[in-house]
């Protein structure tokens, strides 16, 4: 993986329980050979939809639109997909273009992804694999070309041009931008159905492969199944090449007949030029044209599913040679990795809102081993709980929310998270096993207190401002009341130690 920032992580130790380092995490997102990181809102969620609701969305598109007929089917304000067809224009490609609807609540890639394999499934008959190995080149391909109007525009037929935007063709690395402007681009070489419904050339051209190879495990599982998928491919086309060659050689004796026949008719209305001898010459001079074109055409099947067979064969001979470097590479990094020392810290993933997420990184050099896909803590604040790390993370956007999470240590993904609803601007505070926070109780924020599982052991009967710091003493925990003064609060029961009217915080 690259060095995503010199910054020095050398002086935090692990036995320091708050992580509160900020530094400025660069944009990873673009085109070429850059890194594609979909940057997916990873926090908590107000409504969690099933797997299976996901993929409804778009086996119901699928299972609606008719190959090869020109539509449009699905939600406009949701999820809709233009089967954008032209069987007179070809020079170029079909495509069906996904557009995510202003409405839309996807907000993670693995849901889009599943959204379109299901749709590929339903519509083409992929199984539920190679669908999922499609999804995930579909989405990069569109990330990589973002807004590259000329790339679509020279590989697409005007029907499929005439549905894109100059700048929203594409998708956005960004789940922020997806609703409302997003024209996911799913190139067809067969419209008919079947295993090479979708290019998969196109969508897993050079341009992609590197972009895919700058993540840190170099995507090879991805790609290896794309590489058997092509390798099948090859297979099919080889196959239907040997029965358009055989078809081939029935059409040609058909022809050498058919002019055989042609002959002895002209011979026979030269030497008897009936009207009846005449007309049966015409007929079979006819037959044989009609013949060589059907000998003509069989002879170009062949010779195109060959092509086909041989390109998919070269592509997927050339890209295993890739993965097994890449793989080596991969195992060479992780083994140096393991020699090294590394620790855990929080940087800064948007720094506007002061938003961080947990990483794993070398103590040597300060590179980023491993990063958390959670990029909504909120406060800059970490604390370690055993093999876990507690934060208050999530946004209030779409179906978002705010809540007190826990991150595991290995993959730092959300394993657990407060039944409670925390205020935006909440603190974290911990003192021993105890740690505070504000949380949403009616139209009121009162300070609450959870242990390391985020078990909610008590909540204050004081409302209190949503912002509140919270300073623990010897006496108690000090906070800043609804009305603005200062309360101290019990540590046994959370109750108001002081008087309603003790001081005036202002």
């Amino acid at each position: 993986m690259k060095k995503i920032i010199g910054f020095l992580f050398a002086a935090i130790l692990l036995s320091i329980s708050t992580f509160a380092l900020e530094v400025d995490e660069p944009e990873l997102r673009g085109t070429s050979t850059e890194q594609i990181e979909f940057i997916n809102y990873t926090g908590p969620h107000k409504v969690i939809d099933s797997i299976a609701a996901i993929k409804a969305i778009g086996s119901t598109m699928g299972e609606t639109i008719v190959p090869g007929q020109p539509s449009t089917v699905g939600n406009r304000q949701k999820y809709f997909v233009v089967h954008a067809i032209d069987p007179t224009e070809t020079s170029k490609l079909d495509a069906d273009i996904l557009f995510i609807g202003e409405k839309a609540t996807v907000d993670h890639i693995i849901n889009l992804r599943r959204i379109i394999s299901a749709y590929l499934s339903a519509a083409y008959k992929y199984s539920e694999k190679d669908a999922d190995t499609l999804a995930v080149f579909i989405t990069v391909y569109n990330a990589v070309y973002r807004g590259k109007y000329d790339v679509y525009s020279s590989k697409y037929k005007n029907a499929v041009m005439k549905n894109l935007s100059q700048n929203n063709c594409g998708l956005s690395t960004t789940y922020k931008e997806w609703p409302g402007h997003s024209e996911i681009v799913i190139p067809l070489f067969d419209v008919n159905g079947g295993l090479s419904t979708v290019d998969t050339s196109v969508i897993s051209d050079t341009t992609v492969i590197d972009s895919m190879k700058e993540d840190e495990d170099k995507n090879v599982d991805p790609r290896k199944d794309m590489v058997d998928l092509k390798e099948r491919e090859a297979e099919d086309a080889s196959e239907k090449a040997q029965e358009a060659q055989k078809k081939a050689v029935e059409e040609e004796k058909k022809l050498t007949e058919t002019k055989k026949e042609a002959e002895e008719a002209k011979k026979e209305a030269e030497e008897n030029p009936t009207e009846e001898n005449i007309k049966k010459a015409e007929e079979k001079e006819k037959e044989v044209k009609e013949q060589e074109k059907k000998t003509e055409e069989a002879k170009e099947e062949a010779k195109e599913q060959q092509e086909i067979a041989d390109k998919k064969q070269n592509e997927a001979q050339e890209e295993r040679k890739e993965i097994a470097k890449d793989q080596k590479e991969v195992q060479d990094k992780q083994a140096e990795i393991a020699k090294m020392g590394s620790e855990y810290g929080i940087i800064l993933s948007d720094e506007a809102n002061m938003l961080s997420r947990l990483v794993k990184f070398n103590v040597a050099d300060g590179e980023i081993i491993k990063k958390s896909p959670v990029t909504e803590i909120r406060n800059r604040t970490v604390y370690k709980t055993g093999n876990q790390y507690m934060a208050v993370a999530g946004e209030n956007t779409g179906n978002g929310t705010i809540k007190l999470v826990l991150l595991d240590d290995n993959n730092m993904e959300i394993v657990s998270e407060s039944n409670e609803t925390l205020a935006e601007d909440s603190v974290l505070v911990q003192e021993g096993d105890a740690y505070y926070c504000v949380i949403q109780d009616g139209n009121n924020w009162v300070v609450a207190k959870y242990n390391s599982s985020l078990v909610m052991q008590l909540k204050s009967p004081v409302a209190v401002k949503s912002s509140t710091p919270i300073t623990i003493t010897e006496s108690g925990l000090v906070v800043t009341a609804k009305n603005g003064q200062l309360r101290l609060l019990s540590k046994a029961d959370l109750t108001s130690i002081t008087k309603e009217a003790a001081v005036d915080a202002k």
